[in-house]
């Protein structure tokens, strides 16, 4: 009101038009602009924009985010969080913790005695606590498993929602937008025993953040990904390995393509993204197509991301390492594609730039513009000269050059850029 009758005082009425029940922009309408990645490509990517107004939900807690999910169905769908929304809850809302999901006489402490290497030995756990891990498991599952359907939009609303405790799951969809949303802490309850990974043995974790498998023409946008309230590094010992309760912030695999992940935030977190799921899954050759710009890796150990087979453009990010476990950032793996341009890292004294890229059976990598620390470098150049004699050179022509993208800044203005505006609560 103050500034409207300024304006009056000073003639400028029909200049300065301020209205009196001004409303933000519903971000749930927006689809994804035309040019922006690979989600782009073909029929573009419009989540449920389409949706008539029974559609379109506003929900504060998990009973109202399942109905509105309504199975992963197809119909058009807009669903609007608000607050914080926990997947740990029953029917009534009411808070559940791991004691609540286990069943059949489960516990850690018979577990670890059942499965011990030293006295069970290299073989895969089975018997009565694996079933009764499995069990226990299947019930979290049923809590925490939502499956996103074909044509939706889940967007937050306002600066602060959140989702937490859940594994947001795109499987064999098409048409969906995740944006403006803090997703954090898909923590499994009951991690299972692999003794023979990785040769001394690991704990395998269930849940992704967002898990894409199958999924066509999906846009994530200006999400906030992490661990936050259990991170990994504050978890026990057991078996000599961490105890992970955690799997990827946001896996795309199993044929995924046409995938667009914009000014989002992957933060303290071991294995970030992988983009394929194994060396033997020829069947996604030609898929996995997906664009990552503008988004910031804080924190993050490793995957950010490791490719397997797909055309994975990448270009604008900005790379935060702080962790003292840090591996890599950029796997190359087999028959990857990554077209990566005008990227900066910033690292501690202990991380060089060798450090940067790891190749397991990859062949090529394209990378223009790099900066470390602020300084220009060249990815393929450093690799291949630290590895000579170890790994064989890596080429830079990975057979295609993207073409469907917005305007490529340099590392240092995107470097800035993303500083300020990547993650939740950060859409203009």
């Amino acid at each position: 009101m103050r500034l409207r009758q300024l304006a009056v005082a000073a003639g400028l009425v029909g200049v300065l038009c301020v209205p009196a029940h001004a409303e933000a922009r519903d971000i749930g309408r927006d689809t994804l602009p035309a040019n922006d990645g690979w989600a782009s490509e073909g029929t573009g990517t419009t989540g449920g924009a389409a949706a008539d107004d029974a559609h379109v939900f506003t929900v504060t807690d998990r009973a109202e985010l399942v109905r509105a999910l309504d199975g992963g169905s197809d119909t058009p769908k807009i669903i609007r969080i608000a607050g914080t929304i926990d997947a740990n809850t029953d029917d009534d809302g009411d808070r559940l913790d791991c004691s609540d999901y286990a069943t059949g006489g489960y516990s850690l402490k018979k577990y670890l005695a059942a499965y011990d290497p030293r006295t069970w030995g290299a073989a895969k756990p089975s018997g009565p606590q694996e079933e009764a891990r499995q069990a226990s498991a299947a019930r979290q599952a049923e809590r925490v498993v939502l499956p996103v359907g074909s044509n939706t939009t889940i967007v937050g609303l306002g600066d602060s929602a959140v989702l937490k405790g859940a594994s947001l799951q795109v499987r064999n969809a098409d048409n969906v937008i995740i944006r403006n949303l803090d997703i954090r802490d898909a923590y499994d309850c009951f991690p299972v025993w692999q003794p023979n990974t990785g040769g001394l043995g690991d704990w395998k974790t269930a849940y992704d953040t967002i898990w894409l498998a199958g999924a066509t023409h999906v846009w994530v946008d200006h999400v906030t990904l992490s661990d936050k309230g259990h991170p990994d590094a504050q978890e026990p010992t057991h078996f000599a390995r961490n105890y992970l309760r955690h799997d990827g912030l946001l896996d795309i695999t199993n044929g995924s393509d046409l995938v667009t992940v914009s000014w989002s935030r992957f933060a303290d977190h071991d294995k970030a993204m992988l983009i394929g799921n194994g060396d033997t899954a020829t069947g996604d050759r030609g898929k996995l197509r997906v664009t990552l710009h503008h988004n910031q890796f804080e924190s993050v150990v490793q995957r950010a991301p490791r490719v397997r087979f797909g055309q994975v453009h990448l270009y604008n990010n900005r790379y935060e390492i702080t962790d003292d476990d840090y591996r890599y950032s950029l796997g190359v793996s087999t028959e990857s594609k990554i077209y990566a341009e005008n990227n900066a890292f910033h690292a501690p004294g202990h991380v060089e730039v060798a450090d940067l890229v790891k190749s397991w059976n990859g062949s090529a990598l394209h990378q223009s513009g790099t900066l470390f620390n602020g300084f220009p470098v060249d990815l393929l150049m450093i690799y291949n000269a630290y590895n000579s004699g170890s790994e064989r050179d890596l080429t830079g022509d990975v057979g295609w050059t993207p073409a469907l993208h917005g305007r490529i800044d340099s590392a240092a203005a995107a470097d800035r850029a993303v500083a300020r505006g990547a993650g939740a609560g950060r859409i203009p």
